[in-house]
């Protein structure tokens, strides 16, 4: 019979059957164009088959064809060889059913383990009593005053801040709004769908995030932050503050501005799940109306503030917010920058001076910071469904950068 009858009685595939014949398994008759297959082909076949139910695989199949062939008329399977062969493959399952009753075991005690185990006390976060001292009024510099406060162990949870230039600040459920709060879009289906994300994105762009992100968190973790200020520029759905969250310290003030609302809710039920209590501010706000008094910022983290900004303006954002940030602060920042532009860039013209990597060097060094360490990652030329600023034909890397003025 030929190739396609031969399979179709067999209920295996044409590719399948080709596989075979070049492991030399099955060796059919060559006539013209068509091979033929015979009495012996399907016998070889169901052997094949019975192996396979063994759990042979095909390397060994072909070793046991091997010896099957060159010892016939010699009772081969009387011989030792031969049965060591069944008897080694029996052992060999014998202790991969152990391997894998036990690793049932480990994977059923880490289920039960996470159904069972409670996630931890739950905390709620608000505006620390202590932190209206360091804040300001953003139109006229003046001291805010509180308004229809509901406090909660020395935490302001709702309430207003009012100015006598009748600025209001709204406290919301412990998070802080400058204006109005302005929707998420497309990123707001990332919040709970962490592995869509990760499944949307090209590996190579998640491997050089990964990279950079235990880079950072060295080089906070070199830092002391004890009774620190710090301040995240673009805190998003919070990736960086969720790998240091836990290293840090109590008597430090993590301020992290983003101008969705709806990210920062989530980021704060997450942290307030986490059964571990740290001081933060969440400001809901432009980056140029964040309500702080001049100076009062020790540490900036700039993990992707001033390269979104950079879509949209033509002014770098941390010249914009220096005002905020002490003399003698420590900057530690991660940027986009981009090798060429295609003509079909996405990036308009007058905006794309803060993507290349002179550029933004040139600017943080004429904010007086000086270089600790600094890295560029490899080019990458794809990101995925959340990073659609890739234009094909553009070459992109991140350049980060950590120094102190």
């Amino acid at each position: 019979m030929r190739i396609g009858h031969f399979g179709k009685v067999n209920g295996i595939s044409h590719d399948t059957i080709r596989h075979y014949m070049e492991l030399g398994l099955i060796v059919p008759e060559k006539q013209g164009g068509h091979y033929y297959f015979d009495a012996s082909c399907q016998n070889d076949l169901e052997l094949i088959l019975e192996l396979k139910g063994m759990g042979f695989h095909l390397n060994e199949i072909k070793m046991i064809f091997h010896y099957k062939n060159l010892g016939q008329l010699t009772e081969y399977e009387r011989d030792a060889f031969y049965q060591s062969l069944f008897l080694d493959k029996y052992e060999k399952l014998e202790q991969e059913i152990k391997n894998l009753i036990e690793m049932k075991d480990r994977l059923k005690g880490k289920v039960d383990q996470l159904s069972t185990s409670s996630s931890g006390s739950s905390n709620t976060f608000g505006i620390e009593l202590s932190v209206l001292d360091m804040l300001k009024c953003n139109k006229c510099a003046v001291s805010l005053t509180l308004q229809n406060g509901i406090i909660k162990k020395n935490q302001i949870v709702e309430g207003k801040l009012t100015c006598h230039c009748d600025q209001v600040y709204l406290i919301e459920a412990g998070i802080l709004r400058v204006g109005n709060a302005i929707e998420s879009n497309k990123q707001i289906s990332l919040l709970n769908n962490i592995p869509e994300y990760i499944q949307e994105t090209d590996p190579l762009y998640l491997e050089n995030m990964n990279k950079g992100l235990h880079w950072s968190k060295r080089k906070l973790g070199q830092m002391d932050l004890h009774r620190k200020v710090i301040l995240e520029l673009g805190s998003g759905v919070g990736f960086f503050l969720r790998n240091i969250y836990q290293e840090l310290p109590e008597d430090c003030l993590y301020i992290a501005v983003d101008h969705s609302l709806e990210r920062h809710q989530f980021l704060k039920s997450l942290l307030e799940r986490s059964g571990s209590k740290k001081n933060l501010l969440f400001v809901c706000a432009d980056f140029l109306d964040i309500p702080l008094s001049n100076q009062t910022v020790d540490i900036v983290i700039d993990y992707s503030g001033t390269s979104n900004y950079s879509f949209e303006h033509e002014a770098f954002l941390l010249r914009e917010v220096d005002s905020l940030i002490k003399l003698d602060a420590y900057l530690l920042g991660t940027y986009l920058t981009f090798k060429n532009f295609s003509y079909k860039s996405k990036i308009e013209v007058n905006y794309r001076d803060h993507f290349s990597v002179n550029s933004i060097k040139k600017n943080i060094e004429e904010l007086k910071y000086k270089t600790i360490e600094d890295r560029l990652s490899e080019t990458i030329t794809k990101g995925g469904k959340y990073e659609d600023f890739f234009v094909q034909g553009e070459e992109i890397s991140t350049y980060t950068f950590f120094g102190k003025r």
